[in-house]
């Protein structure tokens, strides 16, 4: 039996008109995370550990930002097709640990969904997949509500 840890991060820039998902929900905000995809910076840092875990490369080696087709793409998909990923290389998840970095919207309410959400796609019980949040406490680009930050580990099993 071998284990492997993955680290994952991932930021993205605050902006009004654009919709606001994190941990694949959909949350009511004034602004929304800009990027390729829909930018649910959750779900990206989950990729990437995974991935990394794996040493399969990141989550712009699979679904770069220069190729259309994942243009404004549900990160759920990149979630799913970063879990088969892992899965063809012979690894199951063991559990995530995950912190969102944010100044607002307050997300304690929306947590329960994100593990639901994301226990769903990776075949895990909501036990596994830990999901915390913080400030900055109005510090740098994220407490001036300029962009939000996630960080997950993971622990995969083969």
């Amino acid at each position: 039996m071998s284990f492997r840890i993955g680290f994952g991060i991932d930021f993205h820039q605050l902006v009004t008109d654009r919709e606001f998902w994190l941990g694949g929900v959909k949350i009511a905000h004034n602004k929304g995370a800009l990027g390729h995809s829909d930018a649910d910076v959750l779900l990206h840092a989950i990729c990437d550990a995974m991935l990394g875990a794996a040493c399969l490369g990141d989550i712009g080696v699979h679904f770069p930002d220069t190729d259309n087709s994942f243009k404004n793409i549900d990160s759920k998909i990149l979630l799913q097709k970063s879990f088969e990923l892992i899965k063809q290389a012979g690894y199951g998840i063991v559990n995530i640990d995950s912190s969102l970095c944010l100044q607002a919207p307050k997300i304690k309410d929306y947590i329960p969904q994100m593990q639901l959400a994301i226990a769903q796609i990776l075949e895990l019980q909501l036990s596994d997949v830990s999901i915390k949040a913080t400030t900055t406490e109005k510090m740098g680009f994220v407490g001036r509500e300029e962009g939000l930050v996630a960080y997950a580990t993971i622990l995969l099993q083969k």
